[in-house]
């Protein structure tokens, strides 16, 4: 019954915000149009430039990221971060993967410095983005190790997707392709290292201390992938 009224909450949350959710054509990519204008969306990338993006260590992009009116992460140092930290927040984008390829979208990192022994990973909460066609706690719209998606509705290597991740206080919910995929209720985490119902993650966080203001950031995990028609529009506390 929960998960009835959670995507029910979600298709109407779909039906509300904007046409953004469908797959651009190519000659409207990376705009808005002049009802997401209105609407209170913004273009976090441009198709032509690394213009609002940065690496961990906070410096200018390479201009050889910007692929085909798309961003690539692959090579850098962990992933590409978009230059102000946000908080609740709705994010919409393409992404297209090449064969095998891991790759994700983080949210909320604080701060851009790795703790010792640690990568930035762990300073944030991923999306994972794999060229997968399983639905566990690593594959495409997973919170990364934390809950895994109730199914994969990822299109395969080489065709783009849509996802939208909304990030709203303690709760953050992930759709893939119109679908919805995952959700997750912070102030559930209560524990380093362990879930709400007791098993095991990777991480040393008890995520509902986590900090709810953080960077976003595109991973690089060693091969090519693309992002593009990258949207956000704020949401009012």
């Amino acid at each position: 019954m929960a998960y009835l009224r959670f995507l029910t909450l979600s298709l109407l949350i779909i039906a509300s915000i904007s046409p953004a959710q469908t797959i651009a054509d190519e000659s409207a990519a990376n705009q808005l149009t002049e009802q997401e204008k209105q609407d209170g969306w913004m273009l976090l990338f441009d198709g032509k430039s690394t213009r609002q993006w940065m690496s961990i260590e906070e410096k200018p992009l390479a201009e050889t990221h910007v692929q085909d009116g798309a961003l690539n992460p692959h090579p850098c140092k962990y992933m590409l971060v978009y230059e102000k930290p946000l908080t609740d927040f709705v994010l919409q984008l393409d992404f297209k993967l090449t064969s095998k390829c891991n790759s994700g979208i983080f949210v909320r990192t604080s701060s851009l410095k790795p703790r010792p022994g640690k990568d930035v990973g762990y300073n944030g909460i991923e999306i994972a983005i794999d060229d997968t066609t399983t639905a566990g706690f690593h594959d495409t719209g997973a919170f990364y190790d934390l809950v895994a998606p109730n199914t994969n509705s990822m299109k395969p290597a080489g065709e783009w997707n849509h996802v939208q991740i909304t990030s709203n206080g303690a709760v953050m919910e992930v759709e893939i392709n119109g679908v919805p995929v995952n959700r997750i209720n912070l102030d559930e985490w209560k524990s380093p290292g362990k879930r709400p119902d007791g098993s095991d993650h990777k991480f040393d966080t008890a995520w509902k201390d986590h900090p709810r203001t953080g960077y976003i950031g595109l991973q690089d995990h060693g091969s090519d992938c693309w992002y593009r028609n990258i949207k956000l529009k704020h949401l009012k506390p």
